[in-house]
């Protein structure tokens, strides 16, 4: 009889065991396909005080998502991921193929599965669009990633040129910048729309970058004027950081509000 209990007792353990670790497997299965997710690397106001060496590559990147915006170390041009490829639009304007062991200072990514489309055929300049995608947002309080694909009467888009040490402030950096402006060019937009309590992390509202539909130029996104595009829209709930491990990262002051900067940098 105590032979047959402790058989039994035994069993049971077992059982509970591998329930266990198929619970924990199941888990770490659906972890790893949230999809979700919105990672980044460092935070706008470190790259706004001249934080453009990171430690993360693109190769690295890709794993985070497929789909995202970002810059180079030395601040060397615009990245732009689409489907998964990452492009660098230099400050000539154009976009180039990124090696994967290049790095970056502060990319943002996801992995791009749209929850809504929009269809607009009506002319609208950048203000009247985000003013009418704003209106339409279920909510503002969490992250969008924002995807439009069309051919566009007029949009203009820069891009900085590459830095070298002692690295001035974006905010000067900028005041260099090169702009580029298409007529009836066929392209995608790709970015994101993030709340203002992100104010630091990020760029609150949206932060925009273009690639033509060759793959051959684009840049970070100032002004466009269209008439007939497809918004895709993807609802992201989460967020990740990973923060560089350097010395100028770690001996800069976190505390001072850079709002005014990031709108001047932006536009």
């Amino acid at each position: 009889m105590k032979k047959s209990y402790y058989i039994l007792v035994l069993a049971l353990l077992a059982a509970i065991t591998i329930t266990g670790c198929i619970d924990q497997k199941r888990n770490i299965v659906a972890q790893e396909t949230n999809n979700d997710i919105l990672f980044q690397t460092s935070t706008i106001n470190f790259l706004l005080d001249g934080v453009y060496d990171g430690d993360m590559t693109f190769g690295e990147l890709k794993k985070k998502g497929d789909f995202g915006i970002g810059t180079f170390n030395n601040l060397d041009g615009e990245m732009i991921e689409l489907d998964g490829n990452i492009y660098q639009v230099r400050s000539d304007g154009v976009a180039y193929a990124v090696n994967d062991s290049m790095m970056t200072p502060f990319s943002v990514v996801t992995f791009f599965e749209p929850d809504t489309k929009y269809q607009i055929d009506k002319s609208m300049n950048y203000t009247q669009t985000t003013t009418y995608l704003d209106d339409r947002l279920p909510t503002k309080n969490i992250i969008y990633a924002v995807r439009v694909n069309g051919t566009f009467d007029y949009i203009k888009t820069r891009s900085v040129p590459r830095q070298t040490k002692p690295y001035p402030r974006l905010v000067e950096v900028t005041k260099t910048q090169l702009t580029f402006e298409f007529h009836n060019v066929t392209g995608t937009i790709i970015g994101f729309r993030v709340p203002d309590y992100m104010n630091g992390l990020n760029v609150p509202g949206y932060h925009l970058h273009f690639l033509t539909g060759d793959r051959k130029a684009g840049g970070h996104v100032l002004e466009w004027q269209f008439s007939n595009v497809t918004f895709d829209v993807d609802n992201t709930y989460d967020f990740s950081m990973e923060l560089p491990k350097n010395e100028d990262f770690y001996r800069l002051d976190s505390s001072i509000n850079k709002s005014e900067e990031v709108a001047k940098v932006e536009k």
